[in-house]
């Protein structure tokens, strides 16, 4: 195993803007999160050749929830976009593809304001921010605890200012609607979304907590008879059975894969830990674990 090739070098404008690009080229795109660079180099190499297609990934999900749990925080917004930045600059000084940074609710108007300039400056080609309010709660929780909805007026103005907040026109601002994770129902979500579109949202994303897809498939059928150009994104975790195949027929344009680099990870490097206590020596897990070669061969320009 080996990326056997040097680090891509690429602006910030020219990375920014990649996403557009490639949204007008495909149908649909794949995001793989990465929590840190080495995750990042290890998805902008990965690729696989499926019954004669070759198949990689498009671009990088910045995940709260991932960044969280790598620092041992709460996803609770308590890391804010700028300390999260960081790492975003660190992922982008070792690759080349887009990302697309989750940018929770967004905060308050006047902040995401700020921040849009922040992720534009750096380089980041979208933010998704959520329709709620109050103390952030992950989404999959749905009503076993508290979470509310923003008005949709006053998402609305969110993203508004955000908009009028950037430079560029190719960043992106993708409003994620957690109608269907509340069970608010489907007809609040597609009015949210025709709202969010006419306030200036680049894309939406719907989101749902159920095994099966049938809700999501519903509103994107409705969606994309009413905004046939909009971006669509969908994050298939609780409805992990569905192909990518499927998901592009019904319309969607990227699918991410939002929390599976750090959730394999740190399950191999447990099993690891409490192999070695057991074993009272490493020979056993070495077959788990990457040789130093494969270390030295990964990083360009390490040996």
């Amino acid at each position: 195993m080996s990326t056997q090739a040097a680090f891509k070098f690429i602006s910030a404008d020219r990375r920014a803007a990649s996403l557009r690009n490639l949204l007008s080229d495909k149908r649909c795109l794949r995001f793989l999160e990465a929590h840190n660079p080495i995750s990042a180099i290890l998805a902008e190499h990965a690729s696989q050749t499926v019954d004669g297609e070759l198949r990689v990934y498009d671009g990088f999900w910045s995940s709260s929830l991932t960044d969280s749990t790598a620092r041992g925080k709460p996803d609770i917004e308590v890391l804010a976009i700028k300390d999260r930045l960081a790492n975003v600059n660190d992922i982008f000084e070792v690759t080349s593809k887009p990302l697309i940074m989750d940018g929770d609710t967004g905060g308050k108007p006047e902040h995401f304001a700020f921040d849009v300039r922040s992720l534009e400056r750096l380089g980041v080609s979208a933010v998704i921010i959520e329709d709620k309010t109050g103390l952030k709660k992950n989404s999959l929780f749905g009503n076993d605890v508290f979470q509310q909805q923003e008005t949709i007026e006053d998402f609305c103005n969110k993203i508004r200012m955000g908009k009028r907040a950037q430079i560029s026109s190719d960043f992106m601002i993708i409003a994620r609607i957690e109608s269907l994770i509340l069970d608010a129902g489907l007809d609040d979500a597609l009015t949210r979304a025709d709202a969010y579109v006419a306030a200036g949202a680049d894309g939406i994303m719907i989101h749902s907590r159920q095994e099966t897809p049938d809700e999501i498939f519903a509103f994107a059928r409705t969606f994309r008879e009413r905004h046939p150009t909009v971006p669509l994104v969908c994050v298939p975790t609780s409805y992990s059975s569905i192909p990518f195949e499927a998901l592009e027929a019904e319309g969607f344009n990227i699918v991410i894969y939002a929390n599976h680099m750090l959730r394999s990870a740190y399950m191999a490097m447990k099993q690891v830990a409490d192999n070695i206590l057991l074993s009272g020596r490493t020979l056993e897990v070495e077959p788990r674990c990457l040789s130093i070669k494969e270390i030295l061969e990964l990083i360009p320009g390490t040996k």
